[in-house]
């Protein structure tokens, strides 16, 4: 029950309204739906209470009083107020929903350590929207707060965060591949987070405008709430048992959740200020990406800098120069097979059986996972620094447990960064050296037409690496069990590395 309760307001609304009347019996009847995916106990209980009040239905979720059901365990505090929702039917068969999620509360746990606290305030929070029963998702909403704050204290240390004034909007339509298609952007102002270990600062992050922009394509939103019906009506073992084919029908239908799924936190004028010095972004972008439950998935993040300040303090004067300013960093994976490994487990579970999985499945459904050759990407990535800039792509593999990689390294301006060495290396030892490795790789780059130098990077499982074709370190010996003590060293057991590269 505790479970499924968090999702009690949306599927209360699973039934169609078409403009019905707002009674005690329409109550009833939306209790009755709601049911189904929360389960009896929780109405009974007062959990969750639904009510007509003044046109609308009232539905009320207390918190407090689930957590008051579960095990205490090492939870010595929770207080905090119910949620409510107003959902009024509409003609059109959707509801329209409103909620005052403005909260005051609370929590008290006892940890390994001590006594870890927390306390959320949420100020003017406002909600509404359109919500589908047949998408099983919300057509429109928006929601927005006057402010947030958080604590979080954990023996000796101290969290807190607060952001002022925030807003969202979001938007869901029918997929042309099934499922459902879905929107969500936020915006936030005067974003702070500060962490303090035993009252002294550690690190403040700062940014005076937060945004969140997430899409998503085809998730499947009535399969996953047919699951979790039957999840529901299945809490007892014996009836799972009995009926795990069906479970495996509707866990078979749910895939592949969702086809792709993308989102995006960007900071501007990001701050973050510690014990070391202060760092700082004009504009500083995370974004996430992935497949859903697929044959050929992919997951990607990308990590953007522009204007970006690192602390001098600490660095070498000469690495002033060549720090870098702005830096799109891409990296992920592809050719991922989770579609062989769900269904296989799916087609493998045994509810009957303790465990349900045997014991090697493990070994077994991994084993086939990297048989399909999963694929490491480092997409175009560039560091930049006024007229330097380095460039870099590549991927690995994994044959035999073992990687392959190509890596291609572009960098313009490589005469800008010897340059800056050599004239550091007047004064600074460590720049001497610097500069002497800088020579070294110069000599295994291939200059391009537009002045760029470049080293295209092969590594094989075997051991050998090369260099814009070059060898620079041949195959690894084949390990033979030779114990004569009066080997000679780089032979049998002990093998060889082969050339190395000496700067």
């Amino acid at each position: 029950m505790n479970r499924v309760l968090p999702l009690a307001f949306l599927l209360a609304l699973s039934a169609p309204a078409f403009g019905q009347a707002v009674d005690a019996q329409g109550a009833k009847q939306l209790s009755d739906e709601l049911s189904r995916y929360v389960g009896k106990q929780a109405l009974n209980e007062g959990i969750l209470k639904i009510s007509a009040e003044e046109g609308a239905y009232k539905i009320t979720f207390d918190v407090k009083a689930l957590v008051a059901k579960m095990p205490k365990q090492d939870l010595k505090r929770f207080d905090f107020p119910p949620v409510t929702l107003r959902v009024k039917p509409r003609s059109d068969g959707g509801w329209d929903v409103a909620s005052d999620f403005s909260t005051t509360g609370s929590i008290e746990v006892n940890g390994p350590n001590g006594l870890n606290t927390g306390q959320i305030v949420v100020k003017d929070g406002k909600f509404t929207g359109v919500y589908d029963p047949e998408l099983a998702a919300f057509t429109s909403g928006t929601s927005s707060i006057a402010g947030m704050t958080m604590t979080s204290r954990q023996v000796s240390q101290l969290t807190d965060l607060s952001v002022g004034l925030g807003s969202s909007k979001f938007d869901a339509r029918k997929s042309a591949n099934g499922g459902v298609d879905l929107n969500f952007t936020q915006a936030m102002a005067d974003f702070v987070e500060t962490v303090k270990i035993d009252d002294r600062s550690i690190a403040a992050l700062r940014a005076p405008e937060l945004a969140v922009n997430v899409t998503a394509k085809a998730i499947q939103t009535k399969p996953l709430l047919d699951l979790l019906a039957f999840a529901v009506a299945h809490e007892d073992e014996a009836r799972m048992k009995a009926d795990q084919a069906e479970f495996k029908t509707l866990l078979l239908g749910a895939l592949p959740l969702w086809e792709r799924i993308d989102g995006t936190y960007a900071f501007k004028n990001l701050a973050i200020e510690t014990y070391a010095g202060n760092f700082g972004a004009a504009q500083l972008n995370t974004v996430v990406g992935m497949d859903g439950i697929s044959k050929d998935g992919k997951i990607s993040y990308a990590f953007k800098v522009s204007g970006l300040t690192i602390p001098q303090q600490m660095l070498p004067s000469w690495t002033v120069a060549l720090l870098p300013t702005d830096l799109d960093l891409n990296f992920g994976g592809a050719n991922i097979d989770l579609d062989s490994m769900a269904r296989k487990t799916i087609e493998t579970l045994d509810f009957s059986k303790d465990p349900p999985l045997p014991a090697d499945f493990g070994d077994e459904i991994s084993a086939d996972f990297l048989a399909k050759t999963p694929k490491f990407v480092l997409g175009h990535s560039t560091v930049k620094n006024g007229d330097i800039e380095v460039a870099m792509e590549g991927e690995m593999t994994f044959p035999d447990k073992k990687p392959d990689a190509n890596v291609t390294i572009d960098v313009t301006g490589y005469d800008k960064i010897v340059a800056s060495l050599q004239e550091a290396a007047k004064t600074d030892p460590q720049a001497s050296q610097a500069f002497t490795g800088a020579l070294a790789i110069l000599g295994f780059a291939k200059t391009l037409p537009d002045g760029r130098v470049e080293w295209v990077i092969n590594a094989r499982h075997d051991g050998s690496v090369t260099v814009n074709g070059a060898m620079l370190k041949g195959p690894d010996p084949v390990v033979e069990d030779n114990t004569d003590q009066d080997a000679i060293p780089g032979e049998g057991n002990n093998g060889g590395a082969g050339a190395k590269l000496q700067p």
